[in-house]
């Protein structure tokens, strides 16, 4: 039989929660409270008289933005799992020679600070005319990504069955047949997981979408909720709004795959 948890350990576990969403319950809050009652002193607790101002400014300023970081994510995680999941494959089941050093420098390449890499980025893309275009930040944000998705590739193929490799080979499967066939399937929370992460941080990137997409005509959501921002700002409640409607997303994604992130993120940790 199972011992039961100790009282004071649920209560914890209740207030720590309580605590970490709070920000989320204080941005929906906020984004249901009039203009006129946010400077109030206290300020309420709880949306007195609710109001869906914030949420029409949304639907009448956003939805553009919306589409276009919903263009980038997808875009994202399309280039990410084209490029890393082959190079996963080449090193962790084709016996890459340097593969480990290899994996060396894409942990290393994690480290660099964004906005270094978005200073260089700004330089290349001036010279080849990516400035200010959503092809140019679905390439600089997947430099973020694939780093990521080589290494947990990399870490699930190295322990899926050699027996199922070598039968595929027996039966005239090359290479890339095995590849396509036998590994991409049996590869599926992974894969799964590298596009949940590629996604969300295309879909959160702030300083790739500041420094090359200022100027562009299809801005992501990041800087649609940076528009609201000045000195004298009064719309308080379309910025949260706005950064609730940008959450949802997210945040279904997360609920819906949880599961398979949880399976791909372990992946590899035991060896037989």
């Amino acid at each position: 039989m199972r011992d039961r948890r100790p009282w004071w350990k649920t209560a914890l576990g209740v207030i720590f929660t309580a605590l970490m969403l709070f920000p989320v319950y204080w941005m929906l809050n906020v984004s249901l409270t009039k203009t006129s009652d946010l400077r109030l002193s206290p300020p309420h607790l709880f949306p007195v008289d609710p109001t869906f101002e914030g949420y029409a400014e949304v639907l009448r300023q956003q939805l553009p933005n919306l589409g276009t970081s919903l263009l980038i994510g997808i875009g994202c995680v399309l280039l990410t799992v084209l490029i890393a999941a082959p190079a996963a494959y080449a090193i962790s089941l084709l016996n890459l020679r340097g593969g480990r050093p290899l994996n060396f420098v894409l942990l290393v390449a994690q480290m660099i600070p964004a906005v270094v890499m978005a200073m260089g980025f700004y330089a290349i893309y001036v010279r080849l005319g990516l400035l200010n275009s959503v092809g140019g930040l679905i390439l600089a944000d997947s430099t973020i990504a694939v780093p990521f998705g080589v290494l947990l590739f990399t870490a699930f193929m190295s322990g899926l069955p050699r027996e199922l490799l070598q039968a595929a080979r027996i039966d005239g499967a090359g290479a890339w047949r095995v590849f396509t066939s036998v590994v991409m399937p049996l590869s599926r929370n992974s894969v799964l997981t590298v596009a949940l992460f590629a996604f969300l941080w295309a879909w959160s990137d702030f300083v790739f979408a500041s420094t090359l997409a200022r100027n562009s005509a299809l801005k992501p959501i990041t800087l649609g909720i940076y528009a609201y921002i000045g000195n004298n700002t009064t719309q308080w409640n379309a910025i949260m709004a706005t950064a609730v409607v940008a959450s949802i997303p997210a945040a279904i994604l997360l609920i819906v795959a949880q599961r398979y992130v949880a399976a791909g993120v372990t992946a590899g940790a035991v060896k037989d």
